[in-house]
């Protein structure tokens, strides 16, 4: 969620933005031969069948509509519909987490001319014949890229995952510092995009973009998969970032064009007559239309997707409910893929800025009493148990590199209740833990910690949230944290990217102290540790791999011992889907299969 970036924020039972890897069943060909690389070709797979509507179901919404500002999985699966970037990843399960040509005619080397010798500057050609679905259509070009960089640091609501990239550009922390003086007004956003130049990012000509980097970051491509990096349309500019006023008016390159929006309820797609099949290896676009309905619950999502009920085809912001899914697996259901995942999710949020209990949770010595306090193993019971949710007891999930195993703080409720006591708290604490009640598995988290944390005298109240409201209008609002609204919550995180350089889309966005603080970056609970900055700034700046997997595990160990947050659990992602439902390819960033590559049985297609 998103992540995944994720990729790129949840607990199980309701999506966000990370970033998760396929496994298992995690495609599924309806049998016919290869899933993911019969979908690339732009609906000839044998036994393809095209048209029908998709209908999706889930019981929340996209954070934004906006592809340059949203940065939660759900909002990665309705961009990857109508919007494209210069690269992405195919709905392939053995290459899911590669970065492939998308835009671009193809991925910069040094071979090939694409990337300079000393590695800082990066030139990506766009594809001939990609064309956004204007008034007339037009083609997609390298100013339309640079508007989309800039973008993400609009001072409204900037992308969540810039500390990934904001001081990766030449200029761009010195851009985005000016654009926050700029104010709100759309016109005036507007004339600082267009008059403003980025010297980082610039158009050589109408298809060439040239990215000048202040270090090498071989990881480049991967993390131009982001939504958020991709090209956007100058029309855009004429409305407020992330509004819901460009939600509903949004131009597309992608297979599909945004008909409707209805925020918290429902959005319908249909093809865009202006994408172009031979542009586009990655998108099969076998359906005519898709249709999302944001107004179902959980369970009654999963109970019409395993009753083949006709309008009801794949989930959305849901997954399937963890105490079903024992039953499934016994039952060896076919639909259920069991994604493995390089994710911390869910995790516990510390509050350092909450002024409750005279500020409490800013003190180490009660985190880590906490810490002790939560019973690990109760919590994975409720996610659906180690098969599913294997433990996690540090920040780097094992798949990433500089991932440091270690345990610091195992349950011990004795232990907890004495360090409360030495901390100041004899009598306890009362806290508030802030969770969204439309999730089966974050209700039962939360009334699961309620339960452990009585036992050290802790009394936790609980605050419910609706799904679109949990980050828009909590965790992302840092005025409602320094109120003190709430001290604990849940949230989940998954790596932008994958291979080298992928821990950085962990640390920087989490943990880079106020370069990550909300809106801009997604450290919700304002950790800032002058030691793990500067492990982070050593890291930033190394060009050998070893030495920058040393320095990401010596941070997984620091901000682990600092109880920055209480880590739970490296997931595997139910994900469910009716029996229909073909070339149904598990996607790591999107945490769903891949809407824009499955096709429907002819008698059964919406």
């Amino acid at each position: 969620m998103r992540r995944t970036r994720a990729a790129s924020l949840i607990a199980i039972g309701a999506a966000a933005a990370v970033v998760l890897a396929a496994c298992g069943t995690a495609a599924d060909n309806g049998g016919t031969g290869g899933a993911g690389s019969d979908a690339q070709r732009n609906g000839t797979a044998e036994g393809a069948v095209k048209g029908g509507t998709l209908n999706m179901l889930g019981a929340g919404d996209v954070d934004y509509m906006d592809p340059n500002i949203t940065y939660y999985s759900v909002g990665y699966q309705v961009a990857r519909m109508y919007s494209r970037q210069l690269f992405t990843n195919p709905a392939d399960p053995a290459t899911n987490r590669t970065a492939v040509p998308d835009l671009a005619e193809s991925i910069p080397t040094t071979d090939n001319g694409g990337i300079s010798a000393d590695g800082k500057t990066w030139t990506v050609k766009i594809k001939q014949g990609t064309m956004w679905n204007s008034t007339p259509p037009r083609p997609v070009t390298a100013a339309d890229e640079v508007i989309g960089v800039k973008r993400t640091c609009n001072p409204v609501q900037p992308f969540g995952g810039l500390p990934d990239f904001q001081n990766l550009f030449v200029g761009f922390k010195a851009f985005c510092d000016g654009f926050a003086k700029i104010g709100q007004d759309a016109a005036a956003m507007k004339a600082y995009i267009q008059n403003t130049p980025l010297a980082g990012v610039t158009a050589k000509d109408d298809s060439t973009v040239v990215f000048t980097l202040n270090q090498p970051a071989p990881y480049l491509a991967e993390m131009l998969t982001l939504p958020a990096l991709g090209p956007a349309p100058v029309e855009y500019l004429d409305s407020v970032p992330g509004s819901t006023d460009l939600g509903k008016k949004l131009i597309a390159n992608g297979p599909y064009k945004v008909d409707s929006y209805d925020p918290t309820k429902r959005i319908e797609l249909s093809r865009n007559p202006s994408w172009n099949a031979s542009t586009d290896t990655v998108r099969g676009a076998f359906v005519d239309k898709i249709v999302i309905d944001e107004t179902q619950s959980q369970e009654s999502v999963q109970q019409q997707l395993q009753t083949n009920t006709p309008s009801a085809d794949m989930q959305f912001d849901v997954a399937t409910p963890a105490s079903q899914i024992p039953q499934l697996q016994a039952a060896n259901d076919p639909n259920l893929t069991l994604g493995s995942t390089a994710s911390s999710n869910p995790y516990v949020i510390f509050n350092f800025k909450s002024p409750n209990n005279g500020s409490a949770l800013a003190k180490p010595e009660v985190r880590q009493a906490l810490a002790y306090g939560i019973n690990r193993d109760n919590i994975i019971q409720v996610q659906g148990g180690p098969a599913v949710s294997p433990p996690l007891t540090h920040i780097l999930p094992p798949s990433l590199a500089g991932s440091k195993d270690s345990n610091p703080y195992p349950y011990d409720a004795a232990k907890a209740k004495q360090m409360l006591a030495a901390a100041g708290f004899p009598n306890g604490l009362t806290l508030k833990f802030l969770y969204r009640n439309a999730s089966e598995a974050s209700s039962k988290t939360f009334a699961t910690i309620q339960q452990d944390l009585s036992k050290i005298g802790v009394k936790v109240e609980g605050v419910p949230s609706p799904n679109a409201d949990f980050y828009t209008k909590y965790l992302q609002v840092p005025d409602v944290a320094s109120r003190g609204v709430w001290d604990l919550s849940l949230a989940g995180w998954g790596a932008d990217w994958f291979g080298n350089g992928g821990a950085i889309s962990f640390f920087s966005p989490l943990f880079s102290g106020q370069p990550s603080f909300p809106p801009v970056g997604s450290n919700y609970g304002y950790y800032n540790s002058a030691e793990a900055n500067g492990l982070l700034t050593q890291a930033l700046a190394a060009t050998d791999v070893a030495k920058q997997n040393d320095l990401f595990g010596q941070l997984d160990e620091l901000i682990t011992k600092d109880v920055a947050i209480f880590p739970i659990t490296n997931p595997n992602w139910p994900t469910y889907r009716a029996t229909q439902v073909h070339n149904a390819v598990y996607m790591d960033s999107l945490q769903n299969f891949d809407p824009t590559n499955v096709w429907l049985d002819a008698d059964k297609n919406g």
